[in-house]
């Protein structure tokens, strides 16, 4: 089966039909999870911080949904209309962007405390015109040039991708590490064809301070079963609660609100008898 990046551009791959199959299917939900959870330990964040990240190729907020559970704050982009559609449908709490990263960003400098990416690089590794500007290495470079102005000093990002071949690895490290990035690449499971998993992961500042993160080792089931079996079943847990609250009762709209407060987000409504009253539909 060939993969995905190599059939289409991700915005037409990724139509309504595969969009909705793709957030539905519970096993790219599974491993969006664990992902984004290993994501976040290579992120290295202080604990009990609040942090603002940059969620990179967010998709329909499947790795969203888990920076808000762990209590941040959060902005996504994604290149795909449908995907931002069904994350707005699924009522995510980030802010979300259409975007094209390969065209850099625009935020202004030192927004963000931290990004992550899960399975998105390498799409960025295969043009789809012959326009010189429209060239892996073009895009690469104004990617990842942009999101070093993006984030502050010191922070870090994390990316988990699929490469076809270690050409590819040299070619981001490299246009990265141009772009005033350090760091490099952290494989977890290297000995296991199944669980091997490739991360990313730069850094910005710190005086030449952080440490590299290694990769983990050890047995597939041992490993990431062990390693994520709580986490997954809180992830189910949350999910069927989720499911079974779909109207939002006044105590979870205000300890929301107050959330937001907390991470100094502005213009949050005041409070008032009307929070939280089923109101009549609108058609």
């Amino acid at each position: 089966m060939s993969r995905p990046e190599l059939i289409a551009p991700p915005e037409i791959y990724y139509g309504d039909t595969e969009a909705r199959k793709y957030t539905k299917n519970s096993r790219n939900q599974q491993i969006q999870a664990d992902m984004t959870y290993r994501a976040l330990e290579l992120l290295s964040l202080p604990p009990d911080q609040p942090a603002f990240l940059l969620d990179i190729g967010c998709g329909s907020g499947l790795s969203g949904e888990i920076l808000d559970e762990e209590g941040y704050t959060w902005a996504g982009v994604d290149i795909s209309p449908s995907m931002l559609e069904v994350a707005l449908e699924r009522e995510v709490d980030g802010d979300l962007f259409l975007q094209d990263i390969g065209q850099g960003f625009g935020f202004r400098p030192g927004s963000f405390d931290g990004a992550i990416s899960i399975s998105v690089l390498q799409w960025l590794l295969n043009a789809d015109s012959t326009h010189p500007t429209s060239s892996p290495p073009h895009r690469l470079q104004r990617f990842f040039t942009t999101l070093h102005s993006a984030l502050r000093n010191p922070s870090r990002a994390v990316f988990q991708f699929y490469p076809s071949s270690d050409d590819q690895i040299q070619l981001i490290t490299s246009i990265a590490q141009k772009a005033g990035f350090g760091g490099g690449i952290v494989v977890d499971y290297p000995n296991s064809n199944k669980a091997k998993k490739i991360f990313l992961c730069l850094f910005i500042g710190g005086g030449g301070t952080q440490p590299m993160p290694k990769g983990l080792e050890g047995d597939e089931v041992v490993g990431a079963g062990a390693k994520f079996e709580r986490r997954r079943e809180r992830v189910s847990t949350q999910a069927r609660s989720r499911k079974r609250k779909s109207i939002k009762d006044r105590d979870w709209i205000l300890k929301k609100k107050e959330l937001y407060r907390k991470r100094g987000k502005e213009d949050v409504p005041n409070d008032s008898r009307y929070t939280g009253r089923k109101r009549r539909p609108v058609f």
